[in-house]
């Protein structure tokens, strides 16, 4: 069973895919900036920056990686290119830098904690002031060395035409620091006793690195279900020699056709085929089902799944970047790396927000001096205008609640293609459903067999067989099986052609068979005599029904005869039903679209409570089909796992695959489910919902935030040590809501 292949790329062939990390970036307006620099390069088809993951993602033709690196570089932040064989390094380098912000952070809070004690002494009326002097010791170092950081962001941005968030904050504590420098310089040649702002300044840099290390680490655990996929890939494989000796080897060492031995509670290092042994296979991390797997001989296994209680040898199908665990997670990184639609208009406001902060500090500045205020409360109020503007939060609601989101969906066996994805699963009101392989269990038996009057059923199960031999159709495998049964041994056919929607045709001993459904019988002119009453029965019943049809020898004109009907039944998977109804509990409109009969389908949809249908489809009939609805006005989504649902896959608003299913229904889907269990489905637009929830709830917060606070500190109500709590409370607000979808459970 292939479980999942790439989704296709939006690149051209001669186009690069690059994954750069980005350093220095600190809010909105900086991943504006790096995404706007990446983009004037020639060649530079597409540029996607993310604040929560520091990422860029870089489509281009003509350009290489440094390139890239050096307009990164010239925009003032740090790049290099990604390694995926580097993640241990890249994960302990984060770790390194982790502990130093956390001893930065220490040092900050133990030369801070003395200037508050007094302003808390003094605001409680006990008139207790450190001397200025050691005031003075005391904030300098976390001003000047702490603080550093700040000016060297912000003046970077400043060189690059731009302004950020680390502008507003080195100009604001700035103004607090100098304006207490000067006035105790002053009172030391004039005398008097000052009344000093190094508390505010202190404090403003105190609890923006304190909100940062938290906005760190929540940005971390969204990214957890990445980190845990990646976690699945095992370092070292045993792998048995031609001798039959074993030995511990790299896995990446491993090739094609070698053969892994994976002994009891391993996990497995490649996809591969099971040679000998039996063991039950833990696919949870993978697809999400929770029940170990029974696996034997002539089955596929999967890279990163835990081996049970058995000694099972795997000759190797897929190794490195072609593995199904691979895949997954290229395709978590991608979503998670995107932008949604609504990311834009952030980006927009992004843009021009920090000019517009400064602009406001400087009309209250302005303001209240010629209002008649002090310039020492003129300072500080601006100086609260520029600390609570930051634009972090801004920037975080829109990645860090996409990489929650799609981070929980992988865990569910849900894999969500990209962002836009995303934002449209949520608007979907309409849900198409395929029938075979979707809605039923794709495993058809023949269950009846007629061949017409004075003919021989064994010989229409023989020729049957002929004509299905080497194709991968379920209805081919459930004759062949069935020809296999019965000891029925099928001669040999020629010019075997498929007939898409329709059936099958081949030469079998000189004479041209054709083999499909009611549809095909009635284009072929045939007489199905009194075996169509028998049909109408079957299908009735709820079977689908091929017929067997002779066209004559091969250099011959003959009139088309039928030969015989064979009737199969497959059984409705056990979860589709309370996916029809899960569906309709969310208002969302079900409607089947199948190539089967019209009875078999009628049969199919009373049992699920489906009220609409439509049957005896060909692949570009269920597309327009699904144009159809989309022309009333409905967003759809439609639901498959054949080569004949790609079209109406393609067609759909959005297009959900079963991994189960073939190739090319994955590679138009948007969203895959990694097991045929359609509940899957309303999961999946219901983490969509949830999602894109998180989204709005941290979009508004951070304008919230600023709504609110830019007013309150240009009228004077907010201190800035207030304004910096408040600027480091709405990013931390912002992340830990987009975490709480990691409590989303599928059904619940």
């Amino acid at each position: 069973m292939n479980m999942l292949t790439p989704m296709p790329d939006r690149a051209a062939a001669d186009e690069i895919s690059v994954d750069l990390a980005i350093e220095g970036m600190t809010c909105a307006s900086c991943s504006g900036r790096v995404e706007r620099a990446l983009r004037k390069l020639d060649g530079v088809g597409l540029a996607e920056v993310n604040l929560a993951s520091e990422t860029a993602r870089v489509l281009a033709r003509g350009v290489d990686a440094a390139a890239m690196i050096a307009a990164v570089e010239r925009a003032g932040y740090g790049a290099h290119v990604i390694d995926p064989a580097g993640d241990a390094d890249e994960a302990a380098r984060r770790e390194r830098a982790a502990r130093r912000d956390y001893e930065v952070l220490a040092i900050s809070a133990a030369l801070t904690a003395p200037l508050v004690i007094g302003m808390i002494a003094d605001l409680a009326g006990a008139r207790f002031m450190l001397p200025g002097w050691l005031a003075l010791a005391l904030a300098t170092p976390v001003q000047v060395w702490i603080g550093a950081r700040f000016y060297r962001a912000g003046y970077k941005a400043l060189r690059a035409g731009s302004a950020n968030m680390d502008v507003l904050v080195a100009l604001g504590t700035s103004a607090a620091y100098g304006m207490s420098l000067y006035l105790l310089l002053r009172s030391w040649m004039v005398g008097g006793r000052p009344v000093l702002y190094f508390d505010s300044s202190t404090v403003v840099i105190t609890l923006i690195l304190f909100g940062k290390l938290l906005e760190q680490r929540g940005k971390r655990q969204t990214g957890a279900a990445l980190q845990a996929l990646t976690a699945l890939r095992p370092a070292r494989a045993t792998l048995r020699a031609a001798d039959g000796t074993e030995r511990q080897v790299a896995v990446g060492a491993i090739r094609l056709g070698d053969l892994v031995v994976v002994k009891p509670g391993e996990r497995i290092a490649v996809d591969g085929t099971i040679r000998a042994g039996e063991s039950a296979i833990d696919l949870s991390m993978l697809t999400g089902e929770s029940v170990p797997v029974s696996k034997g001989v002539g089955d596929p296994v999967t890279g990163g799944a835990i081996n049970g209680d058995g000694v099972l040898l795997v000759e190797t199908t897929a190794v490195g970047g072609e593995t199904t665990l691979a895949r997954i997670i290229r395709l978590v990184e991608t979503a998670q790396s995107g932008k949604a639609p609504i990311q834009a208009l952030v980006d927009r406001v992004a843009a021009v927000f920090v000019p517009a902060v400064l602009v406001v500090a400087l009309i209250t500045l302005i303001g209240w001096l010629l209002a008649g205020g002090t310039v020492e409360h003129a300072v500080l109020t601006a100086v609260a205008v520029l600390v609570i503007a930051c634009p972090c939060s801004l920037g975080l609601a829109t990645p860090t609640a996409v990489m929650a989101g799609t981070g929980v969906a992988a865990t569910h066996g849900i894999l969500i293609k990209d962002a836009e994805t995303l934002e449209r699963a949520r608007s979907i009101d309409t849900v198409a459903f395929d029938k075979t392989g979707t809605l039923t269990q794709g495993q058809p038996t023949v269950v009846a067999l007629h061949a017409v009057e004075g003919g021989d059923p064994v010989a229409v199960l023989r020729l049957a067989a002929a004509v299905q031999r080497g194709s991968e159709h379920p209805l081919a495998r459930a004759v062949l099986a069935r020809a296999a049964a019965d000891g029925v041994q099928p001669p040999g056919a020629a010019a075997v052609k498929a007939l898409p929607g329709r059936g099958i045709e081949a030469v079998v001993n000189g004479r041209r068979l054709m083999l499909g459904s009611g549809r095909l019988l009635g284009e072929s002119g045939a007489d199905a005599g009194t075996l169509r009453d028998v049909a109408a029965t079957l299908e009735h019943e709820g079977r689908t029904v091929s017929w067997l049809i002779d066209r004559g020898a091969v250099d011959q004109a003959d009139t088309p005869a039928v030969l015989g009907l064979l009737a199969f039944g497959d059984a409705v998977k056990s979860g589709s039903r309370r996916a029809v109804a899960a569906l309709r509990a969310r208002g969302i409109r079900v409607v089947l679209l199948t190539g089967d009969s019209q009875g078999s389908a009628a049969v199919a949809a009373k049992a699920l409570g489906i009220d609409e249908v439509r049957a005896e489809l060909l692949p570009g009939e269920k597309a327009d089909m699904v144009r159809r609805l989309r022309n009333e006005g409905r967003i759809v989504a439609m639901v498959g796992d054949g080569v004949n649902d790609a079209p109406a896959l393609a067609a759909a608003d959005l297009g959900i695959a079963m991994a189960t299913g073939s190739d090319v229904a994955m590679h138009t889907a948007g969203i895959t489910l990694m097991r045929g269990d359609p509940t899957l489905v309303a999961a999946a637009l219901d983490i969509a919902n949830k999602t894109f929830g998180k989204i709005r709830q941290g979009l508004f917060w951070a304008f919230a935030f600023n709504t609110i606070g830019i007013p309150l500190a240009g009228l004077g109500l907010l201190n800035p040590m207030i304004a910096g709590a408040a600027m480091a409370a709405s990013s931390v607000i912002v992340v830990t809501n987009a975490l709480l979808l990691r409590r989303w459970r599928a059904g619940r």
